[in-house]
């Protein structure tokens, strides 16, 4: 399992509001219309700059979200003063979810791409920031702080809550977004699929009861988790009250072939020299780990609470779900990376956990300190999804039947972990 998950993680890293709207929110204004002039012509980050090949913007029109960027331009000139603009954005984001979650369970028909696809939603949200990016109001505006907003809103941080139901568990999960997109611009993300389509989905749970699934999809930039993301996203659902959920799980995309449970999560960052959307690094290598910025106190290695026993009996089809108890530290009294079968040793430094040194490990280390402070008897922890494959090899075709087949088979085998996981013990 370690080598494996060495090789597949270079392999992924490298080649790695209105709730029911079903359109762009109406903000009618032209282009230089009064209270906006011009959009400046400024860079464009490393993330947004894919957006100059066409088929971002294909994906986005294939998947019935084009009228979101052609629109909000635009919307963004009504907004006469700071507080305007801050509405506007929460509802923009919010309405770009929702309809992307509608979409994704069949709710929405625009686009010919299959309705599972995450890929729409993730570069239209990107065209969306690009061009707030060159939005000049007439008023001083935090772009960086407005493009925060919507990035929450667009990514279902916000107006996402679970529906009040007597004896209905709730089930708290993320996703990511595409990752690896210099290799290959077509690619999806799996866990950010399931995401979408199983937000706000009641499902029966293995024992005969029901339950309420919420999701979030979360950007692959460690400046976004450095700042606080992912405490943002999990926070609300850790807190007594109606938002608490009654387990969560991290979700991202992993090895070829099988899901994994993840027994334990690090510490530590360590997969440079792989980037992240951004093209930045984290500072850590195995040799070197640093711990992340914005971290509040805790462990080395945090270990599951998730009943693996359980959804390891009960589910194995299509893929296979194994525990993985690998870890990397460096012991106690010692400077040298030691890989481990066997979960760490005790006053070791993390390395690595059970899903390497990179974003998927530090989502599931971040919020599961957060539910160990909160929330302790919850359980928590994260699944690995396999590898999403099946494009064509032609690069000028978007999507193919093995493609869209393997996303649907992951995310109906993602409701099974979760069916069985959720039971409450």
């Amino acid at each position: 399992m370690m080598l494996l998950r060495r090789a597949a993680s270079a392999a992924a890293l490298l080649a790695t509001v209105l709730p029911l709207t079903i359109a762009p929110p109406a903000h009618a204004a032209a282009d230089g219309a009064a209270g906006c002039r011009p959009p400046a012509l400024v860079p464009l980050d490393a993330e947004q700059s894919r957006l100059a090949d066409p088929r971002t913007t294909a994906l986005v029109e294939r998947g019935g979200l084009g009228d979101f960027v052609r629109r909000f331009p635009a919307a963004l000139c009504t907004a006469r003063n700071r507080a305007e603009a801050e509405r506007l954005l929460d509802t923009w984001g919010q309405a770009l979810w929702q309809a992307s979650v509608r979409r994704a369970q069949s709710q929405r028909p625009d686009g010919d791409l299959a309705s599972g696809d995450d890929r729409p939603l993730y570069w239209a949200r990107l065209a969306m920031t690009a061009a707030l990016a060159g939005w000049q109001p007439d008023f001083p505006a935090d772009k960086a702080a407005l493009r925060v907003r919507f990035e929450d809103a667009s990514r279902g941080l916000t107006d996402n809550a679970f529906r009040t139901a007597s004896g209905v568990r709730r089930i708290f999960i993320s996703g990511f977004d595409p990752f690896g997109l210099d290799a290959e611009l077509r690619r999806a993300n799996p866990s950010g699929s399931a995401a979408l389509q199983l937000n706000g989905r009641r499902i029966t749970l293995a024992d005969g009861t029901r339950a309420e699934i919420r999701a979030v999809v979360l950007p692959v930039r460690y400046a976004d988790f450095d700042a606080g993301m992912v405490e943002r996203a999990f926070a609300p659902h850790l807190a007594a009250g109606p938002a608490a959920a009654d387990i969560i799980t991290t979700v991202s995309q992993g090895y070829p072939g099988i899901f994994t449970l993840e027994d334990w999560a690090g510490r530590a960052r360590s997969a440079d020299p792989y980037p992240d959307n951004a093209r930045a690094l984290s500072g850590g290598t195995r040799e070197r780990p640093v711990t992340a910025p914005g971290l509040g106190p805790g462990p080395e290695f945090i270990r599951t609470t998730l009943p693996a026993a359980a959804v390891t009996a009960a589910v194995q089809t299509p893929y296979p779900v194994l525990l993985n108890s690998d870890v990397t530290e460096i012991p106690a009294g010692g400077t040298v990376p030691v890989d481990r079968t066997d979960g760490p040793t005790p006053g070791s430094r993390a390395v690595a956990g059970g899903g390497g040194g990179y974003l998927s490990n530090e989502v599931a280390y971040r919020s599961n300190r957060l539910r160990a402070e909160l929330a302790p008897h919850l359980p928590g922890g994260h699944l690995h999804t396999p590898v999403l494959t099946g494009l064509p090899a032609d690069p000028r075709q978007l999507t193919g039947p093995e493609f869209e087949r393997n996303e649907s088979a992951i995310t109906a085998e993602v409701r099974a972990v979760l069916e069985h996981a959720a039971v409450r013990r």
